[in-house]
């Protein structure tokens, strides 16, 4: 098990919560910091003098103050951190739960897990503790499709007009009524719910803002 952990988190009610999960996990050799920069520091000053943390644990959004921050989100930590000190693992625990988020958070910045704070938030961090210990990959079953593979080639126009008007804020009876009027098919409010239905599988979006949100950030409209 990991023998020295770093917790990154400015809420100390968060932090408790966590702390409770290594002793219950008996890490005993454990550090708490309210800043991102204070994390890089304290791993960095940790490696140099060999002894090195083994696991970070950090939020991603932290309260901005007075004190001017070089690394302002636990992303940016996460992405410094994986260059500089690569063998470290890093769990994020966050509220935030987008799937764009996520992906950005596990592919980008190469985080090893991703928990989602909530009712059963530090059952899953412990949890990914024991994952990522073991050289494994941990996400929260509720974003645990987040790094499908979404397949843009199966999105043609209709869908790319039908995201637009969405975005534009059309109800799907409006859509509808849009459609026939452009003589586009298909345009029954059947046909247009159904389409959305699936547009938002294929985007693992929970709704139709989440799907609108996902289609921007990949460029589509």
């Amino acid at each position: 098990m990991f023998k020295k952990v770093l917790i990154s988190e400015d809420l100390g009610s968060i932090s408790n919560g966590i702390v409770s999960i290594l002793e219950a996990l008996h890490i005993d050799n454990f550090h708490q910091v309210q800043y991102c920069d204070d994390a890089f520091l304290k791993i960095k000053k940790a490696a140099q003098s060999e002894q090195p943390f083994d696991l970070l644990i950090t939020d991603l959004s932290f309260i901005a103050d007075h004190r001017k921050q070089k690394y302002a989100s636990g992303e940016i930590l996460i992405k410094a951190l994986k260059q500089e000190h690569p063998t470290i693992k890093i769990i994020t625990y966050s509220v935030e739960d987008r799937a764009q988020k996520v992906r950005s958070v596990m592919l980008d910045s190469k985080a090893d897990a991703y928990v989602c704070k909530g009712r059963n938030g530090l059952k899953q961090l412990e949890e990914a503790i024991f994952k990522v210990y073991k050289g494994q990959t941990y996400l929260s079953p509720q974003i645990s499709n987040a790094l499908r593979k979404t397949s843009t080639s199966e999105i043609d126009d209709f869908d790319i007009e039908l995201m637009k008007l969405l975005a534009n804020g059309l109800s799907q009876d409006e859509i509808s009524q849009n459609f026939k009027s452009r003589d586009i098919i298909p345009s029954s409010l059947s046909a247009i719910e159904k389409r959305i239905v699936k547009l938002r599988a294929n985007f693992n979006a929970k709704n139709a803002t989440q799907l609108i949100s996902i289609a921007k950030d990949l460029g589509l409209i």
